[in-house]
């Protein structure tokens, strides 16, 4: 039963990744617009950051299509780790972003350049903002429904899109009242190392989803209880083993019984 269930939730998540494409080609087409009228490194920054969350998206999609696979005689435990690698490249587009912004920054620190059309660039770029923020609140709850690592990786990758462009706001803010060209992206570098850390911790959970770490503390916890319900002299659980493939849990346990 379960394995029947699963994959049908697995063909509905396909929709949020959808969803997640659609943003990221609004918003590049957004802030691809808003770096052209103002020539700043930091919107630069942004648009190059949501190209990353459209690969993000394709990959997304691939991964749960596959993950909606029923098992069969080669996968008998179904396709669920897919999910992994789908958050895996997610975690490293992150760090990839974080150090095209870092690079692109840098010049500008050394080289900077005054910015044009401040406020209506700044208008097009909250616009793109607001989408990817949207998109990721609507990712962030699917991900926690169903279990979902694929969908919890877009949402926090769209959620570092959305932390970019408020600083990239920020920044040209700040050149703006200022004059102080370096502002600028003097931010981008900050975000970028901000950044930088979800796409690890994303990277991190990936790998000990596919080195079949147990279930957390608290899910073991729970399991024990129920069967130390069942549990009598003559009847003794034992060796209990878990572990985590997508949304889906497995278990196993030693049930010692009388002979008789």
């Amino acid at each position: 039963m379960e394995q029947t269930a699963q994959p049908k939730q697995h063909i509905s998540l396909t929709r949020f990744a959808w969803l997640s494409i659609g943003a990221a080609v609004l918003t590049i087409g957004l802030k691809t617009t808003a770096y052209f009228l103002t020539g700043s490194v930091g919107l630069l920054s942004d648009a190059l950051e949501s190209v990353v969350n459209l690969v993000a998206a394709l990959m997304a999609f691939a991964m749960l299509t596959i993950a909606a696979r029923p098992p069969d005689e080669e996968h008998a435990y179904g396709y669920g780790k897919a999910e992994y690698f789908s958050s895996g490249v997610e975690g490293a587009l992150i760090v990839l972003a974080a150090a095209v912004i870092a690079w692109t920054a840098w010049g500008k620190l050394l080289n900077p350049q005054p910015l044009e059309s401040i406020g209506f660039g700044l208008a097009i770029s909250l616009v793109g903002t607001a989408i990817n923020f949207g998109v990721a609140r609507i990712l962030h709850r699917a991900a926690a429904q169903y279990h979902s690592i694929t969908l919890e990786a877009d949402a926090q990758h769209l959620m570092t899109d959305v932390w970019t462009s408020a600083g990239v706001v920020i920044g040209i803010g700040a050149v703006a009242l200022t004059g102080w060209e370096r502002l600028d992206p003097i931010i981008a570098l900050l975000v970028a190392v901000n950044i930088v850390w979800s796409g690890v911790q994303l990277v991190r959970r990936s790998a000990l989803g596919l080195l079949d770490t147990a279930l957390p503390k608290e899910e073991q916890e729970a399991i024990q209880q129920v069967l130390n319900h069942y549990q009598e002299p003559n009847i003794q659980f034992h060796a209990l083993r878990s572990r985590q493939a997508g949304a889906r849990r497995f278990m196993s346990v030693h049930v010692l019984v009388p002979g008789t």
